[in-house]
Parts: C-alpha cells; structure tokens; sequence
C-alpha cells in the first residue's frame, strides 16, 4: 500500500515535470513571433521614411533645378523709331551746301531734333565736309514752336567767315524742315551770343524766311 502511494506520487512529478518542459518552448516560439511580427512593422517605417526623404529631395530638385534657370531672353527694342532727314553739307572748297539724306533714329519726339542736327556732325562722303563736325551738341528741346539749341563750341570747330554763314545755313535747313519748328534759338555754353565764330550776327530766334 505504501509502495503504491509512493509511485503514485512519483508519476505526478514527472507528470508535472514533463507538463513543465513542454510549455517553455511554447513560450520562446511565442517570443520568437512576437519579434517576427514588430519586424516588419519597422520595415514600413523605414518603407515610409525614405519614400518620404525620396520625394522630398525630388521637390527640392525641381525647385532647385528651376532658381538656377538663368533667362537669357531679352525684350525686343520697341521704343526706336526711324526716319529719313535731310542733312546739309558743303564741298572742300566751302562753295555751297549739298543736300543728303540720312536716317536718324530716336525713341521720343524731343530726341528726334539732337539727332537731325547730331547727323551734321559726320557726311558719311569723303568729298563732302561736316561744317558741324567739331561741335558738341548739348542739348535739343522743343516747346510751343520755338526749338532751343545749346552747343559747346571749341577753338577747332570755328570757320573762317564763308564756313560760318554756311554753317547757320544748314543748321537752320536741318531744323527748319520740321513743320512743327516755327523759330530756331542758338546759345553757346547756355547762353546768348552776339556771333557765332566772331563773323555772322546771330538773331535771338532765328525764324523761317
């Protein structure tokens, strides 16, 4: 009897003991999924993570790509206008004026007078002589008929008598083509003078004849 009680309690151990071994590694298979399964989860983020840095960094090449674009386009010159004037010169022997035409351009109606007289100041012909060559036009304007001349006159661009009648000739046929020019003044230095090149007796304006 004593024996059987003994074995009884013996097969309840080892019982327990074998119930005990098989539950751990349940327990590490239970461990080892429970890893498996946050892996992938990190996998995603990851996943996220460089989808997002990928789109950003094509973003920011885009944006990149369009700042240094340089534009290297330029507005067409619209403003310039052309036309054809007479300009007027004499030969090398200072006998006459001989009428040319030439083409001036400008971009406002005011501009349009200092270069006609501005084209005085070069023949483009050898056989022709620029009686305004050496004068330095300062300024041109226009105001209620009356176009207002300023010049600087150096000693080298001063002419003998005959060059210097024929020179106010042409400055007054130049100017004096334009309809809307009803009276020429001419100052030197801003400033009135009695003679041009100590010759010719200047009139303060010069009109029509």
């Amino acid at each position: 009897m004593t024996r059987k009680i003994w074995l009884t309690a013996l097969l309840v151990v080892v019982v327990g003991i074998s119930a005990g071994c098989g539950q751990k590694p349940q327990t590490a298979a239970g461990t080892d999924n429970t890893q498996n399964s946050s892996a992938p989860a990190t996998n995603t983020d990851n996943s996220v993570n460089t989808s997002s840095t990928s789109s950003t960094d094509t973003s920011t090449g885009g944006a990149g790509g369009q700042a240094t674009a340089p534009n290297t386009s330029e507005p067409a010159d619209t403003k310039s206008k052309t036309l054809n004037i007479d300009a007027y010169y004499t030969d090398d022997q200072m006998l006459e004026l001989k009428k040319v035409q030439k083409e001036i351009k400008y971009e406002s109606d005011q501009d349009k007078y200092e270069a006609a007289l501005k084209s005085l100041q070069s023949s483009g012909d050898s056989k022709l002589f620029a009686l305004w060559e050496k004068v330095d036009f300062k300024s041109a304007s226009f105001k209620d008929g009356l176009l207002t001349v300023d010049i600087h006159l150096p000693d080298e661009a001063r002419l003998g008598a005959g060059g210097e009648s024929l020179a106010l000739d042409a400055l007054k046929k130049t100017s004096f083509q334009f309809d809307e020019v009803k009276s020429l003044e001419l100052l030197v230095d801003g400033q009135q003078v009695d003679t041009l090149m100590g010759h010719v007796e200047l009139e303060h304006p010069m009109t029509r004849e």
